[in-house]
């Protein structure tokens, strides 16, 4: 299977879905990463605070020893947390998550969450951009990140981040963060794109979109992140699951439907239940 790719305003290119690994730690967790590689996951998504860089790295390393498959293959990325965001600190953070993956390079590192409250993530963000010159890392974003917080960051360095990872999904479809992400080049990266406990899988336009292209509502979901642009980070631990999410190549929703789906964001669709000003994440 060949995915689609997408372009980073840094000039190298990421598969258009990749495969979240929250929480899968441990054994379940290498399980599942082998399965997902297997599949044709080619991006996968970890941090420091999901406590599975090591699983994440070995996997891609047993991919890389039997596959053949060079390591341009494959896009591993990682997320500093909040705990980190000196400069100091953030530096050598990069270089533990480098030696815990086990790899040549992180291919995205990205700042977790910008923790405004301590307000230390102009200095993260500095760091990454130092982390990219060295060569540790290849390219930098940022996770959770609002349109104030990336005009600050990117007027502080005058380095626009390649990606910002965000929860989006038919019921918090973020319109206006992605109008600001494409003026400025930068890649949205979906957490939860299905709706997690909340799936829109019963929404009628879904229904009805399943039902005339003859694949599933999280099919429709999936296929509709790569309508409008995002790019979605699905997380199964079924391997028939993993199958079916990466299976969203071979159809396409009407404009009219990619419309519909958008029009089911409400007020309260967000998953996250706190304050993204004031959240503080370790």
């Amino acid at each position: 299977m060949t995915l689609p790719t997408l372009t980073l305003n840094d000039g190298f290119t990421i598969p258009a879905v990749g495969f979240g690994t929250y929480p899968l730690v441990g054994d379940e967790g290498r399980i599942a990463v082998r399965s997902a590689l297997k599949t044709g996951y080619r991006l996968l998504d970890s941090a420091v605070n999901y406590e599975n860089e090591g699983v994440v790295g070995l996997a891609a390393r047993e991919f890389l020893a039997r596959a053949k498959a060079g390591r341009a293959d494959l896009t591993i990325q990682t997320k500093l947390p909040g705990r980190h965001h000196g400069f100091d600190r953030a530096i050598a953070s990069g270089y533990e998550s480098l030696a815990r993956l086990g790899l040549d390079r992180i291919d995205v590192m990205m700042i977790h969450w910008p923790n405004p409250v301590t307000g230390r993530y102009k200095e993260a963000w500095r760091a990454l951009v130092e982390l990219r010159e060295r060569g540790v890392v290849r390219s930098i974003g940022v996770s959770n990140f609002n349109e104030r917080l990336l005009d600050e960051v990117i007027e502080d360095s005058g380095v626009v981040p390649s990606i910002n990872q965000v929860e989006l999904h038919p019921y918090f479809p973020q319109v206006e963060l992605l109008a600001r992400h494409a003026e400025l080049g930068i890649v949205t990266q979906a957490w939860s794109p299905l709706g997690k406990r909340q799936a829109p899988y019963a929404e009628p336009v879904v229904v009805a979109a399943a039902s005339r292209l003859g694949v599933t509502p999280a099919q429709v979901i999936l296929r509709w992140h790569l309508e409008r642009g995002s790019l979605p980070l699905p997380k199964s631990a079924t391997p028939s699951r993993q199958e079916e999410n990466l299976a969203v190549d071979g159809f396409t929703l009407l404009p009219e439907e990619v419309e519909a789906i958008t029009a089911l964001g409400r007020p309260d669709g967000r998953l996250f239940d706190g304050d993204p000003e004031t959240h503080e994440e370790m």
